[in-house]
């Protein structure tokens, strides 16, 4: 089987981007945690994935597989995500009862995140009708080569502990845990250059 294809993404391919990373995430616990209805989720997800990634379009760091089976949204080093945007989504999409511990997820998010100068992945996705094909390999390898080559660190948060192993094998170590309440873990990773 051909080994995909991985290219740079610009803004014309946000859409269909967010879309293969919602249908990634459609199983995610901390994503079906914070909305365990299906509408909830498929109204909030798209502009949490936004708001967390979408400056990758315009900065060379949204990546892509064939036909958007798979997409990575890398934020180099001093790129954010929209704070902002992010508070919006929480504010406007979460359950009251679970806003203090989904704010208390994020304060955690923060210690964890390095302060020297990385590249920080808030969300890969390969669409499920085409995950064990290699798009997560492709994507993951093609960008920490990136890495590499600026000599920065890579950092990333799993919310699923499935894909630990996935991230280990790309060199990434666990940080720590990130739990609150009744949340799911969620497992700060980072990898150093090589």
């Amino acid at each position: 089987m051909k080994s995909p294809t991985v290219r740079v993404m610009g803004a014309a391919d946000e859409d269909p981007a967010v879309g293969t990373i919602v249908l990634a995430f459609a199983e995610d616990p901390m994503a079906r945690w914070t909305w365990p209805h299906a509408h909830q989720y498929l109204a909030a997800m798209p502009r949490l994935v936004r708001a967390f990634g979408a400056r990758a379009f315009s900065n060379g760091s949204a990546f892509c597989t064939d036909g958007y089976a798979g997409a990575a949204l890398w934020l180099s080093p001093g790129v954010h995500p929209d704070e902002e945007g992010l508070g919006a989504v929480v504010e406007s999409t979460v359950a009251p009862s679970f806003a203090p511990e989904v704010a208390a997820i994020f304060e955690q998010m923060a210690k964890y995140h390095p302060t020297e100068p990385h590249w920080y992945l808030p969300v890969i996705g390969v669409d499920p009708a085409h995950q064990g094909e290699g798009h997560g390999d492709a994507l993951m390898a093609y960008a920490l080569a990136r890495c590499d080559r600026d000599h920065a660190p890579a950092y990333l948060e799993s919310s699923n502990p499935r894909n630990i192993p996935f991230y280990r094998r790309h060199g990434f170590e666990p940080l720590g845990a990130i739990q609150v309440g009744s949340s799911p873990t969620q497992v700060p990773m980072l990898r150093r250059p090589r």
